[in-house]
């Protein structure tokens, strides 16, 4: 399916500063990992992650950073946007303990993930890095589903005083996991990858996206894999070779750029 439904939001909350979920109707089958290409009439179409995946309703949760994010933070219950997808290759989740690791607004998406664990009874361990106390959502959510849930914050206003890989890796050295699965900033994820040694991760990126479908290039990342197509989430293995990953990212025009 590739032209965007038409779907009227039934439910829109904020969720901490700046950051809000947006909630519709929509019966398509979807593994927690696994985005939408929302559209936004007469401003945009954007990728987004689904971080509510619960029979017939699905969400999204975003933060309120440009134009297209502004448009979209501004509708209300009853608005309308373009919806196509689901796209792209969701996480694996099986094993006896996860270690989940999520930064900023990929939090949100890894929600679903914790959620299907838990229905698989697997034990979960989950960190949230944020800027400060104030950027922190979906803390209860997790603790809901069973989770072991620890907080770190960079200015220290909650939890743990620093960077969540900085966590994750005390965390790592005192605990067994059979995988981490993470999503966030993709330079917090490069450490994870780095300091996860033989415990096999998952990190979902995110690129910049046009078509969502593998046509445009756009999102690649290393040699040809599409973030669209071949991810969002990738497995360490592959993240390994890719000699973008944690270093560049590219513009609107395609242009590389520094993170």
């Amino acid at each position: 399916m590739n032209g965007p439904i038409i779907k009227k939001i039934i439910e829109s909350k904020i969720e901490a500063k700046n950051i809000k979920t947006i909630l519709f109707e929509y019966q398509e089958k979807i593994v927690p990992g696994q985005f939408f290409m929302i559209w936004i009439p007469g401003v945009d179409e954007i990728p987004m992650s689904v971080s509510y995946i619960h029979n017939k309703i699905k969400g999204i949760t975003f933060r309120n950073v440009g134009d297209a994010t502004k448009a979209l933070f501004n509708l209300r219950k009853g608005d309308k946007i373009g919806v196509r997808g689901p796209y792209g290759n969701g996480f694996k989740i099986n094993g006896k303990h996860i270690l989940f690791v999520g930064g900023g607004t990929g939090i949100g998406m890894l929600a679903p993930a914790v959620e299907e664990a838990n229905h698989k009874n697997i034990s979960c361990t989950v960190i949230l890095g944020a800027k400060n106390k104030n950027e922190l959502f979906f803390e209860d959510r997790f603790k809901k589903c069973g989770a072991t849930v620890y907080v770190s914050t960079d200015d220290g206003s909650k939890g743990y005083k620093g960077f969540a890989s900085n966590l994750a890796k005390k965390i790592l050295t005192e605990n067994s996991f059979d995988s981490v699965l993470t999503c966030g900033p993709e330079i917090m994820m490069k450490k994870l990858l780095d300091i996860s040694k033989n415990i096999p991760i998952q990190a979902s990126l995110e690129r910049y996206m046009k078509c969502g479908i593998g046509i445009c290039g756009q999102c690649c990342i290393g040699e040809g894999l599409r973030t669209c197509k071949d991810g969002p989430v990738f497995d360490g293995k592959k993240l390994k070779n890719a000699e973008d990953f944690g270093v560049y990212k590219r513009d609107a025009s395609g242009c590389k750029v520094k993170f």
